[in-house]
């Protein structure tokens, strides 16, 4: 059996925008610590990603003491405080088929948003007291998760990567899947048959396999559409139900932090 290790770990703070590459991933109450806690939304709460919004993967996020800061090139950076969102109006917003509340953030930024973007939009961020929780058909007892599509945790591992980069015929970089955390070792697709694994001291729950949209396709650097990404992931990787599949939604057992080194155990 091939030795098996966390690799890399990201973080996504306002959907569908840029990652953040860490070292180590604290995982909390939603999951990964400040994972999709803000949302772009449109004029009627409707929530606004990559798949509508190309433009969206050009704002890079940095980290900082306090918050986090929004690039764009060619522009001013500008501040993402969560102080910003906490004594603020409260909207209901969607995301999917859920209704969650989202504070709402300054003006100023809105506007800021909406001119790089070229559309009217908004950033709401989820509170501490907000209650999403995960479908129940996938999660054993009451989980909560952030603006994330669905669950706290997304999984990929390198080896499959590889595996569909080969097919494809060109390097794919593992953040066009958006995934919090890559395995390295082992061989391609034995994710598939994950049920539980173990990463350092932290045990997850393998809910299922992760559907995918046209967003892979889209290149991080030029923001070009390359289908030949989605084509080949729709020859290798359907389902039996009409989906798309690449990585593995997971639920964590309990609180804590997993770190890059950290052994990968397959229990079930």
């Amino acid at each position: 059996m091939t030795y098996k290790y966390l690799s890399n770990l990201y973080i996504y703070p306002v959907k569908s925008m840029g990652e953040i590459a860490l070292t180590s991933l604290e995982l909390g109450r939603f999951g990964p610590r400040w994972d999709r806690r803000w949302m772009l939304v449109d004029e009627s709460g409707q929530f606004i990603t990559q798949r509508q919004l190309v433009g969206m993967a050009k704002i890079r996020i940095i980290a900082k003491e306090q918050g986090f800061e929004l690039e764009v090139e060619g522009e001013a950076s500008v501040a993402l405080e969560p102080e910003d969102f906490a004594a603020s109006e409260s909207l209901r917003v969607r995301v999917w088929g859920d209704l969650v509340v989202g504070n709402t953030g300054p003006k100023w930024l809105d506007l800021w948003l909406s001119r790089v973007l070229e559309r009217p939009c908004r950033l709401v961020f989820m509170p501490e007291t907000a209650e999403r929780q995960v479908d129940p058909e996938f999660a054993s007892k009451p989980t909560l998760v952030g603006f994330a599509d669905g669950f706290p945790l997304l999984l990929i591992t390198q080896a499959s990567l590889n595996d569909i980069s080969r097919k494809v015929g060109y390097t794919l970089e593992n953040v066009r899947f958006r995934p919090n955390i890559v395995v390295s070792g082992g061989s391609p697709w034995e994710e598939d048959d994950w049920r539980r694994i173990r990463i350092g001291q932290l045990e997850f729950v393998v809910a299922k396999p992760c559907s995918r949209c046209a967003i892979p396709t889209i290149d991080p650097q030029t923001l070009s559409k390359q289908p030949a990404v989605f084509k080949t992931l729709k020859q290798w990787r359907s389902g039996g139900d009409g989906n798309v599949y690449f990585g593995q939604n997971l639920i964590p057992v309990q609180q804590g932090t997993v770190r890059c080194g950290d052994r990968v155990e397959v229990l079930e």
